[in-house]
């Protein structure tokens, strides 16, 4: 496998590939992989793991939702830098110069997959060639696609949003675990241990999540949002999920999808919709203000978090910090 030797070598490379706007001849001599769905990886049987610098691996991850992973999982032997922070759409984000910065200095990539990252997804491929770079959901694609929605309207790819069934965001929890017990033998343990008891929190966590959710009545069992982000969560939690917008937020909203919208909220006498954190208001506020046009009154119940937490070192800057206040603010507006 082909490798970089010097950092001002690494920096010259990643420039060039974000400039590209098509893959590089470089994946092929450097051995990485393409998957059919545009995944990332890095065969490295035979490979040393990098050399920590300053004592840690410097860990750079796509969202903030994989990034936190890293950081419960690597503890104090890793540094963690997200590249989208609280308000940013992976769906649209495009690398930006600091970016090539942010990767130059990694020792390992994690990110989401699943094509949530859909205008990075060559660039991830890219980067595979320079550095470990994976996607936390290899495995889930691997083992079994009982675990993954392939929804209708998303042919030939899987729901991304996999971190709103915390049982299966365990299993991503568990594989970058095992790539950082790989990667730094030394503290080998550590990782498995961390992410053994992460894993366990998680599964805590999703049972609290289901008693408090199951005091919504029956008939207020509807999820409306800008996006459709919760269709893990809608099945995790036998709760009926509905958005403006497909599973991307690329797609666009046309107003035969509002006015079937108004109609089902009309007739289920559902209180609330939400915003979401990451994606505009407007489409939520159209339908807000189509109900009031047919006599009906829902409300804004809130901003959830999907694409995106909030910022580092808030509550929901942590994923069952983002996770509780989700769960907090559906079991209240929806009573």
């Amino acid at each position: 496998m082909t490798s970089l030797n010097t950092s001002g070598a690494r920096y010259a490379l990643l420039r060039a590939l974000f400039a590209s706007l098509v893959p590089v001849v470089l994946i092929l001599a450097a051995g990485c992989e393409q998957t059919s769905s545009g995944e990332a990886s890095r065969d490295r049987k035979g490979a040393s793991g990098p050399a920590p610098r300053d004592g840690k691996l410097h860990v750079v991850c796509t969202t903030g939702q994989v990034a936190d992973i890293a950081r419960r999982v690597g503890g104090e032997h890793i540094e963690v830098t997200a590249i989208m922070g609280p308000g940013v759409d992976p769906h649209t984000y495009q690398a930006t110069p600091r970016d090539i910065d942010v990767f130059n200095r990694a020792d390992v990539i994690f990110y989401n997959g699943l094509h949530l990252e859909g205008r990075l997804a060559d660039r991830l491929v890219d980067l595979a060639g320079v550095c470990p770079t994976f996607a936390v959901t290899k495995k889930l694609r691997e083992a079994s696609s009982d675990l993954l929605r392939e929804p209708d309207e998303f042919e030939g790819h899987y729901d991304p949003h996999v971190w709103f069934d915390p049982r299966i965001w365990a299993h991503c929890v568990e594989f970058v675990g095992a790539q950082l017990a790989e990667l730094d033998p030394t503290h080998a343990d550590d990782y498995r241990a961390n992410a053994d008891a992460y894993r366990a929190e998680l599964l805590a966590a999703h049972e609290r999540w289901s008693k408090e959710l199951a005091s919504i009545p029956a008939g207020q069992r509807m999820l409306v949002t800008a996006h459709d982000a919760f269709g893990y969560f809608g099945a995790a939690y036998d709760i009926e999920v509905r958005g403006l917008q497909g599973i991307s937020t690329a797609d666009e909203t046309d107003l035969a999808t509002v006015n079937e919208l108004v109609d089902l909220l009309v007739e289920r006498n559902v209180k609330a919709v939400f915003v979401e954190s990451s994606v505009a208001d407007r489409g939520v506020k159209s339908l807000v203000e189509g109900c009031r046009a047919r006599g009906h009154k829902v409300s804004v119940g809130g901003e959830l978090f999907s694409d995106a937490m909030g910022a580092e070192g808030t509550t929901t800057g942590t994923y069952l910090g983002m996770m509780d206040h989700n769960v907090r603010t559906i079991a209240e507006s929806l009573k």
